[in-house]
C-alpha cells in the first residue's frame, strides 16, 4: 500500500507525543508546520518550539510562516501534495484555502469532548467548571472555531484533585493513541462523521494571569478547583502582607465557620486553613515570590501567620 503523505502542524509540548507517534508508526511526514521561533527565558533567547525541536531530530522539513495570508505561504503548503494535515495546538487559524489543500482535508486533535469547551483553554475550563469527564476529540476542520464534524473521541474521568498539568499530560498522550487507532479506518473511509450539536457548545476562553488571583469571597470548593486548574499555569495566588503568595495545592472543608473572609484560622501539619465565603480552604503547598515551592508544614516552621488576612 502506498504510504499516505501527511503534514503535521503543532507548536507546544502538548503536540509532541502526536508527532512522535506518527514518526514511530512510520507515517510519511512531508512537512511540519510550527510557530516561528520566539524569545523565551530570562535571557530572551530565540527558542524553537518543542515541535520544531523534535522535527529537526528526525530531519523533517520544517515550515514556520507567520500566517497564511500570502499566496507564497499557501502555495508552499499546496506543493507538498499531502493527503492529510494533522493539526494539534498549532496556534494559527487556517483559512479555507489551507483546509482544502490536502486531499482529505485537515483534522484537529482537540483537548475536550466537543462541542463542550471549544476554544483556547479547554483543559483548565473543564476543571474550573467541575466537569466529571474530559477527553480528546478528533475533528474534521472547517472554517469555524472547533465547529467541524466529530470523527473520534476518547474519555477520561476527572476527580476533584485533577490538576491542569495532569489533565494536559494525559490528554496529550490520549491524543497520540487516538490518532494512531483512528487513521487506518479514516484512510479506508470507514469513519462516519457526526455533526456537532451547537446547542451544547460552550467556549473556553484564553487564560489570563489576572483571573489567577483568588477571591476569598467565593466558596472553598470553587477556590480549590481554581487552584487545581491553574497548576502549573498561571498558578493561583493571593497576597500575604502585600507580597504575592502562589498556591499550588489545596483541599477544602465546607463546614460553616464564623470569620472574616481571607483570615488564616490555623496553621498545622495538615495545612494552612483560610476562611472563605463558604467553608475553609486548606493550603498544602505554596510559594513566596522569589522562593521555591514548599509544603505548608515547612512554610509555617519559619513564620507565624495565624490571624493574618490574605487578600
Amino acid at each position: 500500500m502506498i504510504k499516505k503523505r501527511l503534514i503535521f502542524a503543532g507548536t507546544p509540548d502538548f503536540s509532541v507525543p502526536v508527532l512522535q507517534a506518527l514518526i514511530e508508526h512510520q507515517y510519511q511526514i512531508v512537512g511540519v508546520y510550527t510557530q516561528p521561533d520566539r524569545r523565551a527565558g530570562r535571557g530572551r533567547t530565540l527558542t524553537a518550539s518543542p515541535v520544531k525541536q523534535l522535527a529537526l531530530e528526525y530531519d523533517l522539513k520544517v515550515f514556520q510562516p507567520e500566517d497564511f495570508k500570502s499566496t507564497e505561504a499557501v502555495n508552499t503548503l499546496s506543493e507538498l501534495k499531502a493527503d492529510l494535515m494533522v493539526v494539534v495546538a498549532y496556534g494559527l487559524l487556517l483559512p479555507q484555502v489551507v483546509l482544502d489543500a490536502p486531499r482529505l482535508g485537515c483534522i484537529n486533535i482537540h483537548a475536550s469532548l466537543l462541542p463542550r469547551w471549544r476554544g483556547a483553554a479547554p483543559i483548565q475550563r473543564a476543571i474550573l467548571a467541575g466537569d466529571k469527564v474530559s477527553g480528546i476529540t478528533l475533528m474534521q476542520m472547517d472554517k469555524g472555531l472547533d465547529t467541524g464534524d466529530i470523527l473520534y473521541q476518547t474519555h477520561f474521568d476527572l476527580n476533584e484533585n485533577t490538576t491542569g498539568g495532569e489533565l494536559h499530560d494525559t490528554l496529550s498522550q490520549q491524543g497520540a493513541s487516538a490518532l494512531i487507532a483512528f487513521l487506518p479506518d479514516f484512510f479506508e473511509q470507514k469513519v462516519q462523521p457526526v455533526k456537532q450539536n451547537n446547542s451544547n457548545a460552550c467556549y473556553a476562553k484564553k487564560l489570563t494571569k489576572a483571573e489567577a488571583l483568588l477571591d476569598w469571597s467565593l466558596d472553598a470548593k470553587t477556590l480549590h478547583r481554581q487552584i487545581c486548574a491553574f497548576n502549573p499555569y498561571p498558578v493561583s495566588h493571593t497576597l500575604l502582607r502585600g507580597k504575592k503568595l502562589r498556591i499550588w495545592q489545596s483541599s477544602y472543608d465546607l463546614n460553616s465557620i464564623q470569620a472574616p473572609i481571607g483570615t488564616v484560622l490555623s496553621c498545622s501539619e495538615e495545612g494552612i486553613r483560610v476562611a472563605t465565603g463558604q467553608g475553609t480552604l486548606i493550603i498544602q503547598s505554596l510559594q513566596l515570590a522569589g522562593k521555591k515551592r514548599i509544603s505548608s508544614a515547612d512554610f509555617i516552621h519559619a513564620r507565624e501567620i495565624t490571624n493574618e488576612v490574605l487578600s
